[in-house]
């Protein structure tokens, strides 16, 4: 009974962490939508060489691998709302995992 009962409480605890300001991953279509909305930050975390080879239209470039994207994106309001991506979702996804542990609130990753 004592398992079962820590277990529980194992399960609640991580379930309420998972939910509090998670990113959100997301596919082409969906992104597309929230890119769309008013406010939204795109966030191209490429190297700046394939940020100018082309990206979408009004994101911001802060490369993800540069050494410095913490310090970068702590320049930004963890308030606002942000779309982030990259070539293959990979560097995007690290990405969207460190500003939700520096505590930015809402994040789509594509």
């Amino acid at each position: 009974m004592k398992k079962v009962l820590a277990i529980s409480v194992a399960l609640l605890l991580l379930a309420g962490c998972a939910s509090a300001g998670s990113a959100t991953n997301m596919n082409v279509l969906d992104f597309s939508k929230k890119i769309a909305e008013p406010g939204v930050v795109l966030v191209d975390v490429r190297t700046p060489a394939e940020f100018m080879s082309g990206h979408i239209e009004g994101a911001i470039n802060i490369d993800f691998n540069s050494g410095n994207f913490e310090s970068e994106i702590l320049k930004l309001s963890k308030t606002d709302v942000y779309a982030i991506y990259c070539r293959s979702g990979s560097r995007s996804s690290q990405a969207a995992t460190v500003m939700d542990n520096v505590g930015f609130q809402e994040v789509y990753n594509l």
